[in-house]
């Protein structure tokens, strides 16, 4: 029955099956019509696996696979046997649903398969969707690219997705399901009107100063609106750092003297025996790391060698490696996106610096337009390539 089904190996060397990993996507704009497949859910065996598809091509790939029955009724799971269009071998029972656009994720057609999770079930329903006119296999982070481009999520809010899909700790998936949810896209939207406001009296002041209709007081309400508005900045960008250290993680770097129970600490708190425990001094000769949740914030610590001297060499190297993980204590270069949120912000308060700076009232509109375009650049307005393919690379293929 099963004979002709591509292997998942063979899936992964034809471009139909990718791991779930961060590398480059290159995905293409989804301005082509194109419609994409992709297994969504985790690689390997399993009850259930999820294979989705987004495009105009859903509803046709959906009925070629089911014999041509009608589709499911929008967002109602339906029984379905499938079956490969070209040779009519069954391929599984499943669980099918529509989701008519733009009332879906990705705001177009989309069709999902809920399969048997077992290998050649998987292997048997890709190939038979890589068989359907109008498909192509999706690139990593495809799926979420569509929505985006279809106004179905801000780019915060990709960004909080993306988060939820890597978090580890509870309190890296309560911060990335806020993110998610819109708040700092609400945060940026409601600071983003200000601006619009202050600049549009602005603007107004400049054409029509001289006449009787403006009321007196319009500067002196931009200025406090402005003031207000660099106060809230200035809190949010102090509390930035604890975002960022969230969900990145800390390193703790676990040093001291010998014997002074560095390597019983690191055991306690990972809750397993990484570190040798011995009465006698240099048991820990090399830097030896494992990942923690300490309630809910997830830290790498480090255990090193007991930092004495007049050791040998084996031992010296050991504190010297111990010393090093003092004195530099980081895991490597902040994330992308998160330095991005503190550019943007960072940079809209710099304009406002300007603005209060200028003496021109041109002037001050220019620097109210680059404030606003910051801010309207973190949500996604004005975004470029580089920046969106950046972000969506992050994505799993299927995501």
């Amino acid at each position: 029955m099963w004979r002709g089904l591509w292997t998942l190996p063979a899936l992964a060397a034809r471009g139909l099956l990718r791991p779930c990993s961060r590398q480059g996507s290159g995905a293409p704009a989804p301005s082509s019509g194109a419609t994409i497949f992709a297994l969504s859910s985790g690689q390997g065996r399993c009850g259930v696996a999820v294979i989705r598809t987004s495009g105009p091509a859903s509803g046709p790939a959906l009925r070629s696979l089911t014999a041509g029955r009608d589709l499911p009724p929008a967002r109602s799971a339906r029984l379905r046997l499938l079956s490969d269009p070209r040779s009519g071998e069954p391929l599984d029972r499943a669980l099918v649903l529509w989701f008519p656009g733009p009332q879906s994720f990705t705001g177009e057609d989309c069709a999902e398969f809920h399969v048997h999770g077992g290998p050649a079930v998987v292997s048997g329903v890709l190939q038979a969707l890589s068989g359907v006119p109008g498909l192509r296999p999706a690139e990593a982070g495809e799926f979420t690219r569509r929505a985006f481009t279809h106004g179905k999520l801000s780019l915060t809010e990709v960004e909080g997705l993306a988060d939820l899909i890597h978090a580890e700790t509870e309190a890296q998936r309560r911060q990335a399901l806020r993110q998610l949810d819109g708040e700092l896209g609400r945060l940026c939207h409601d600071w983003a009107e200000t601006l619009t406001t202050a600049l549009a009296h602005v603007e107004a002041y400049i054409d029509f100063g001289e006449d009787d209709n403006l009321e007196e007081d319009v500067l002196e309400r931009v200025d406090s609106s402005v003031r207000g508005l660099q106060a809230a900045l200035g809190a949010h960008l102090r509390d930035a750092r604890r975002g960022q250290r969230l969900r990145s993680g800390a390193h703790v770097v676990v040093a001291g003297p010998p014997n002074a129970g560095k390597s019983s600490l690191v055991n306690l708190l990972s809750r397993k025996p990484v570190s040798i425990v011995s009465p006698e001094p240099g048991t820990t000769r090399d830097v030896l790391e494992t990942p923690v949740d300490l309630a809910g914030f997830p830290a790498l610590l480090s255990d090193t060698a007991g930092l004495r001297e007049g050791v040998g060499p084996v031992e010296q190297e050991g504190v010297r490696r111990a010393r090093a993980r003092c004195g530099d204590p980081s895991t490597g270069p902040p994330l992308l996106t998160r330095a991005r949120h503190q550019y943007h912000l960072q940079s809209c308060l710099d304009a406002l610096g300007h603005y209060k700076e200028a003496r021109d009232l041109v002037l001050e509109a220019e620097a109210l337009r680059v404030a606003r375009g910051h801010l309207a650049r973190l949500t996604g307005g004005g975004g470029t390539e580089e920046i969106l393919d950046v972000i969506f690379r992050d994505f799993c293929v299927g995501k």
